[in-house]
């Protein structure tokens, strides 16, 4: 599989990818996810998806794999 960029996560390499056709904008992000000091982040699946069912995230040069099933549960497998 190949690796998905990751833009606005610190450390993770790959160029965001252009626009694609039907893609819904951005969502808009609240005071506290925008606010450094806050001790987590709230990510819409959506952004993390961008229309796969799919995701890898690397985490301490570890690769896990997100998947979101056909009745919309999601799955994180090492």
């Amino acid at each position: 599989m190949a690796s998905l960029p990751t833009p606005g996560i610190p450390g993770a390499s790959g160029a965001p990818p252009g626009p694609e056709a039907g893609a819904a904008p951005a969502s808009s992000v609240s005071d506290r996810d925008a606010d450094p000091r806050a001790s987590h982040r709230r990510v819409p699946s959506r952004d993390l998806f961008r229309g796969a069912t799919e995701v890898e995230i690397v985490h301490h040069e570890h690769v896990y794999r997100l998947r979101q099933t056909a009745l919309g549960k999601l799955i994180l497998t090492k």
